[in-house]
């Protein structure tokens, strides 16, 4: 049995149902769970953290990011693309991906959203170049060397340039190869009870770059194996263009033809919904993931999330791949969100606090996952804490329910704390050699660049 306590917390930012935020209290953590909240517990533990001066917050949880692309990011040739170009350009890289390159840039990236709080990472992997090998187990692998929980998707495409989508011949598959190897990850690797740290879900690439007949099996083996489906949706007006040129309807209506509406669904991006559709994804308890930075730096456009947090959207936040952020910084994402939306909403925009909700609670509701994204008894011990001493934050002390959104936040955090244990400590990852992973990856990379 592992334990954890966290002692005199100076504050405590729970999320939870009552929104509560309880100031010099303790904080219980016993394999892997909180035990115990309140002052003066008297647990003794394997692993004790002074919280005097510390604010503490649960884990965020990004729902779409795209780890191969770590090394694909700042590339100067692709600055100033929109989506569809930006993609093609960059689809004659990712064809050259393989096992080192998805483990050394899962350890980045996820290395990096650790040390900005980030506690779960969903990632959308849909580029399988032929002759590689089980990439989604790497990146399980990778995530257990960090202590990151990992919720993979198997993603797919099935239609290249020939077929009228965008990737090379060389990264798509057939829908019987992509629904056999779902299922063998599905089998392999899905947990689904409660602080799982692997979950597996469904997730073809964007409808420009599938079939009908793949996200139909694709929805009808998810709901098979209980497991949840995610793509892209509403982007980008070319997207827009491009399903109402090729089918005849927009975007969302096609996909909820074929059954991809519903509490286990979720969509990311999601910028292009008319009033029509925000009022369906309600309805229907379909999610959006919010991606400002990526929406902002591909030109895409600005999502409507004060229309849906109103309308009662499942709205969560999230990172994005990293060649269209640069980054993988949730922490960052938090900031960019609220400000976007004071600037286009005004007082109708999401507070600082509603900001930290969707990155937690709201993120977690679409993992479907009731388990993570608040500090209360039972739920995991996935939380991280700041230093309310930094130089950064004099003056921000008055709301640190706010502060991470309104002040944000520089530099790493003080403590990650996943699963119960510690991951990230005095802003250093805790469980591999940071400068050794640096250097292999900065290796690996340009191999991996010069070869395209």
């Amino acid at each position: 049995m592992s334990t954890l306590m966290l002692r005199n917390l100076n504050t405590l930012i729970t999320c939870d149902r009552e929104d509560r935020i309880l100031e010099h209290v303790d904080l219980y953590c016993e394999d892997g769970f909180i035990r115990a909240i309140g002052p003066h517990l008297p647990q003794l533990a394997d692993r004790i953290i002074d919280g005097t001066h510390l604010w503490c917050y649960p884990g965020l949880i990004n729902t779409h990011h795209h780890l191969y692309q770590v090394f694909s990011r700042n590339l100067p040739q692709v600055q100033n693309m929109e989506l569809f170009d930006w993609l093609t350009t960059l689809y004659e890289i990712w064809k050259g991906l393989d096992e080192r390159v998805i483990r050394l840039s899962t350890l980045v990236g996820g290395g990096e959203l650790l040390k900005h709080g980030c506690t779960t990472c969903f990632d959308h992997h849909y580029v399988f170049p032929r002759n590689t090998a089980d990439l989604i187990g790497v990146q399980f692998a990778a995530a257990e060397e960090l202590g990151l929980r990992m919720f993979a998707s198997r993603g797919s495409m099935d239609l290249s340039k020939k077929d009228g989508g965008l990737p090379p011949d060389s990264v798509v598959q057939t829908v019987d190869e992509i629904m056999a190897d779902s299922i063998r990850l599905i089998e392999a690797y899905h947990d689904p009870k409660p602080g799982s740290m692997r979950q597996v879900a469904l997730a073809p690439c964007s409808p420009f770059s599938v079939s009908a007949d793949l996200l139909r099996q694709s929805a009808l083996l998810a709901r098979q194996y209980h497991v949840r489906l995610h793509t892209h949706l509403c982007e980008t007006k070319d997207e827009e263009r491009y399903m109402l040129e090729h089918h005849g309807v927009r975007p969302l209506e096609f996909m909820a033809s074929l059954d991809w509406t519903g509490p286990d669904v979720w969509y990311a991006h999601g910028i292009h919904f008319n009033d029509e559709e925000l009022c369906e994804l309600a309805r229907t308890g379909t999610g959006v993931a919010h991606c400002p930075i990526s929406n902002m730096k591909l030109a895409s456009g600005v999502a409507r999330v004060p229309e849906m947090l109103a309308l009662g959207v499942p709205v969560g936040l999230a990172v994005d791949g990293s060649a269209s952020n640069d980054g993988s910084s949730l922490m960052e994402e938090l900031r960019v969100c609220y400000l976007l939306h004071r600037l286009h909403a005004s007082q109708a925009a999401p507070s600082g606090y509603q900001v930290l909700k969707m990155a937690t609670r709201g993120s977690a509701r679409l993992l479907g996952r009731d388990d993570i994204g608040q500090l209360a008894v039972g739920k995991c011990a996935d939380l991280f804490l700041v230093d309310s001493r930094r130089l950064e934050l004099v003056g921000g002390e008055y709301s640190p329910a706010d502060v991470l959104a309104t002040v944000g936040l520089r530099g790493a955090v003080d403590y990650t704390v996943v699963n119960g244990s510690v991951v990230v400590e005095e802003g250093h990852l805790s469980t591999i050699d940071e400068a050794r992973v640096a250097e292999q990856a900065r290796n690996t990379c340009r191999t991996y660049l010069a070869k395209a």
